[in-house]
């Protein structure tokens, strides 16, 4: 026969108190029935547990490898029991969300604008780790640049926008009013890392319309562009909203008549429970993204 959780408890008592009295008092029993319970256990479990002095009951080797093991159930029963708690709190843990830097950046801030104040967690990250992160759900809501949902997640394609031509304040590419490829011939061109999946759909597209740029500086981040950009160094393609978001005195952008597309989806983890502010925030992005889409 198995011993029972009664008689865990008691055991787990006795170790913790250092006798049969201490360990009767917390746990408001009798002496007599600690000792009894005790016996049966050993009797059922075949080994002897403690040994029996005059004054107090000395623990067998057994009996401390088997405390170490009833210790760790009660940490995994804590565990679960935070995890409980902390769920029926939901409304007071922050809000997990994953981006990529440009759309952190770009986006999040003007629908942040019109989301209750609550606490948020905002994670820029790139691919790899950005699909890593959303498989294993750590996360409530992302804002990436994809048609394809990762494992374990659904995804809403909510805006297909065009890439856009930034420029230094005063170029004379600025008295047109939109580009096409031909007009950045020549011109020292800005780019993106050589394996960013929008820097691969540039270089297509020049090289299929047998255009030289002149190519001397790259960096992984758009934001980072845009900063080379308004220094003078050269011109770009980047995407619209980070275009937007960085323009000023010293930076402009013209849209380009040759379309290289740029899509922001929502992506939700199919397996965690909804964060009750996920809704909202998502709501909030989608309408951020019809503004961008009506300029």
């Amino acid at each position: 026969m198995p011993i029972n959780h009664r008689q865990v408890e008691i055991f787990r008592a006795i170790m913790e108190a250092g006798s049969l009295t201490a360990a009767a008092q917390a746990l408001h029993s009798s002496q007599p029935t600690l000792s009894r319970e005790l016996a049966r256990m050993e009797e059922r479990l075949g080994l002897r547990l403690f040994n029996r002095g005059a004054v107090k009951l000395t623990p067998t080797a057994a009996a401390l490898r088997l405390y170490e093991g009833v210790q760790a159930h009660y940490r995994g029963l804590r565990h679960i029991q935070d995890q409980a708690l902390a769920l029926a709190r939901q409304e007071e843990q922050a809000l997990e969300v994953l981006a990529l830097p440009a759309l952190a950046h770009a986006l999040l801030p003007q629908a942040l604008q019109h989301c209750p104040p609550a606490p948020l967690t905002i994670t820029p990250a790139e691919n790899p780790w950005l699909d890593q992160w959303m498989s294993e759900q750590r996360f409530d809501l992302a804002v990436a640049e994809s048609h394809h949902a990762p494992s374990g997640c659904h995804l809403e394609v909510v805006a297909d926008l065009d890439e856009v031509v930034v420029l230094p304040a005063g170029h004379p590419l600025l008295a047109q009013p939109s580009l096409d490829l031909a007009d950045l011939a020549g011109q020292p061109f800005i780019s993106l890392a050589s394996n960013d999946p929008y820097r691969q759909g540039i270089d297509q597209a020049f090289a299929h319309a047998g255009i030289q740029r002149i190519q001397r500086l790259q960096t992984h981040s758009a934001v980072a562009v845009c900063a080379l950009v308004q220094a003078g160094l050269g011109l770009s393609i980047v995407n619209p909203l980070t275009a937007r978001a960085c323009a000023g005195p010293g930076l402009h952008w013209r849209p380009l008549r040759h379309s290289i597309p740029f899509t922001v989806s929502l992506i939700f983890p199919s397996h965690r429970p909804q964060h009750r502010l996920q809704p909202i925030l998502a709501a909030a992005l989608r309408s951020a993204l019809r503004a961008h889409q009506s300029c």
